[in-house]
């Protein structure tokens, strides 16, 4: 552990496993304390991999215990502002603080353009793009009343750059978030808060869990090819959960204290061309 962030309190979304538990995990080994929340419970119906659990959460919490850092953890549903802000309250009440806030949590459900249903549609807009404004929302002016400036980290995807064949509705959310940092970054400037989005590529986490990969190949048999347009250049062609934990650090951290309004892209360079 190198300290970059000690002492500093996180906010993160979605943290019951995969790139959020990631986040809060390598967040703490920097002497950060964590608040987490997940919805840990069933996904909407058009979402074809598995729900993230209490014991996922759980789990999460004794990894971060682990580290020697404290976590307050929450089960929320991020389109539900005011659990996100009693969340973000009991934290700050144990930690005294707020830094950074961490938008992880989303969703996806991938299909061919005419076969997305409006639920499916309005499923992934309102978790993608409401639940990050709560996520903002609910912190921002903690961060605010400190007095000490902070970060905030909207997880956007490779899809919010470019696109992700047979995922309108999560290109048209990702993209959202994207835009959604910028105008954040302009007007919390200010207060020395910075804000930027950053885009994962192919990542190895429950997302590629039950149907989903069944999911995806049904949809390129409708139009081969088009899967193409997101390949990688580099030979790992997925990258693990904690690859994108080390950019989510350096936003968290002071090494970046000039960076805002910025798409940082960790995505093996699937959205070059």
């Amino acid at each position: 552990m190198s300290g970059r962030l000690t002492d500093k309190v996180v906010f993160i979304t979605g943290a019951a496993r995969g790139q959020g538990r990631a986040h809060a995990v390598r967040l703490a080994n920097e002497g950060a304390n964590i608040i987490a929340v997940d919805l840990a419970g069933p996904l909407p119906p058009s979402v074809p991999y598995d729900s993230a659990t209490p014991e996922d959460l759980a789990e999460t919490v004794r990894l971060v215990e682990e580290t020697g850092r404290g976590i307050v953890s929450a089960v929320a549903d991020t389109r539900d502002l005011d659990a996100l802000r009693d969340a973000v309250g009991k934290g700050v009440a144990e930690f005294g603080r707020l830094d950074v806030i961490v938008a992880n949590a989303g969703i996806t459900s991938p299909k061919p353009w005419n076969e997305i249903t409006p639920e499916a549609f309005r499923d992934v807009m309102d978790t993608n793009v409401t639940g990050t404004w709560n996520a903002v929302m609910a912190g921002a002016q903690t961060i605010i009343d400190g007095g000490r400036g902070g970060s905030v980290i909207l997880v956007s995807s490779a899809a919010g750059i470019k696109m992700q064949p047979f995922m309108v509705h999560y290109t048209a959310s990702k993209h959202a978030v994207t835009g959604m940092a910028r105008a954040f970054a302009a007007e919390l400037g200010k207060h020395s808060i910075r804000v930027n989005s950053l885009h994962p590529g192919a990542v190895n986490t429950p997302m590629g869990t039950g149907d989903m990969l069944n999911a995806l190949m049904r949809a390129n048999d409708t139009n081969p090819g088009l899967m193409q347009m997101v390949t990688p250049f580099l030979p790992d062609y997925i990258a693990q959960p904690e690859d994108i934990s080390d950019a989510v650090c350096w936003l968290a951290s002071d090494e970046s204290r000039y960076v805002t309004a910025a798409q940082i892209a960790v995505d093996l360079g699937s959205t070059v061309f």
